[in-house]
């Protein structure tokens, strides 16, 4: 088979750092677009059905969770492939322009069917570019600094997240705040006029396809378990918090609560950018292992503090949000760099999607029964603090898992 010469990616620090700021970038907004319509919902539900009743409200609102989370899901896993077949870089303005375009077209939404539709289509694009970001980081970074570089990227989401909470407490109007999905499309093009395919994926891309290898082959079996159950896990929890912390401090003030849901979300960004930054320095104190049972324990137990204990809207609770933000964002940081050195170039686009991913089916059909949990549960805040069991499960399967080192 004839191999083609395909240009040398440039290695100098300039070009790694313009890669890297433009996929901090993207990430940063997918942070933002993920959460936006969290922090409007109640808005937007109750602008687009009117005069419904409560139960119809839930119901709508569940809708619109669930299938941005499949689309997140499914786009996760499929750009993962598209990334290992196609390129990383070709995939991912492929994603970027999904994600940007459907967040655009969401303000001028003319009912909810169109919403969900359209938060379908923002998912699966932003599943795609959380995972072809960390792949490209990981294989264009120097490996004595990947860690830091991949602990810094995992900073980008809550930073995003935060931003979604600045949008919310400047503008009332959500079908202006959905104007920001023109920012990613500037951001795609930028990327593929100025990034090219990292050299390890077009090396291992002109080799015979009879040295394809299997996502499930048995020597990866039990990295690809781990990684599932361990980020699945943590997902799960985190993303409840995160979709229903804006309606469940709804139910506990007096009035609109538009300041509130702003800055509770504010605060849920920036304690997840403290983590993010302090994760590397956790695990190269005390490793991998330790830091995620550590993250597993306090998250359950911060959980239960946060929502079983709070029945009316006080300061303290913007504390103890932040706090819950601070381990979401030292999980983040810490499984973001952990999970690619687990597979090799051939299988990292798939293997991370997957990883990132297989949580969100269990998350996204969760949510289609928040509105019963409410009602069985008595409130927002017992019915988000069930899907916190899920610590308890990520906590187990570390404990039980592979006692990898920090160096592996």
């Amino acid at each position: 088979m004839e191999t083609i010469q395909l240009p040398a990616t440039p290695s100098t620090t300039a070009y790694r750092s313009l890669v890297f700021a433009l996929c901090m970038l993207v990430y940063i907004f997918s942070g933002t677009v993920s959460t936006l319509m969290s922090t409007y919902l109640p808005v937007v539900v109750r602008d687009l059905l009117g005069q419904a009743g409560q139960a119809e409200l839930d119901q709508v609102s569940a809708y619109v969770g669930a299938t941005f989370l499949y689309g997140w899901m499914l786009g996760g896993m499929s750009f993962g492939y598209f990334g290992d077949r196609l390129g990383r870089v070709r995939s991912l303005v492929g994603a970027v322009m999904l994600y940007g375009g459907g967040t655009l077209l969401t303000a001028f939404a003319p009912n909810w069917i169109t919403v969900v539709v359209l938060r379908f289509a923002t998912g699966f694009g932003i599943g795609g570019v959380l995972v072809l970001t960390t792949v490209i980081v990981a294989e264009i970074w120097p490996e004595r600094n990947r860690p830091v570089a991949l602990g810094i990227l995992a900073v980008a989401f809550p930073v995003g997240i935060m931003l979604s909470g600045l949008v919310n407490y400047l503008l009332p109007d959500w079908r202006q705040a959905f104007w920001i999905g023109g920012i990613p499309l500037l951001l795609g093009a930028l990327i593929m006029g100025l990034v090219q395919e990292p050299e390890g994926w077009k090396q291992v891309h002109q080799q015979s396809a009879s040295a394809e290898i299997s996502l499930f082959d048995p020597q990866y079996r039990r990295s690809l378990g781990l990684g599932s159950l361990a980020f699945g896990a943590m997902l799960v929890g985190l993303w409840a918090v995160f979709s229903w912390v804006p309606t469940w401090v709804q139910s506990l003030v007096v009035g609109d609560g538009q300041k509130e849901r702003g800055l509770s979300m504010m605060l849920m960004g920036s304690g997840g950018v403290i983590g993010g930054i302090l994760s590397g320095f956790i695990v190269k104190a005390i490793g991998h292992r330790r830091t995620m049972l550590f993250v597993f324990a306090a998250c359950f137990g911060m959980a239960a503090l946060v929502f079983k204990t709070n029945t009316v809207f006080s300061t303290v609770v913007y504390l103890e949000i932040a706090t819950l933000a601070l381990l979401f964002g030292i999980s983040q940081g810490t499984m973001s760099a952990y999970l690619p050195d687990l597979f090799p170039t051939r299988l990292r686009g798939r293997a991370t999607g997957f990883c990132f991913n297989i949580g969100r089916l269990v998350t996204a059909t969760a949510v289609f029964f928040i509105g019963t949990l409410v009602a069985v549960l008595g409130g927002y805040g017992s019915a988000i603090f069930a899907f916190s069991g899920t610590f308890v499960l990520g906590f187990i399967a570390i404990w039980a898992g592979p006692r990898y080192s920090n160096k592996r």
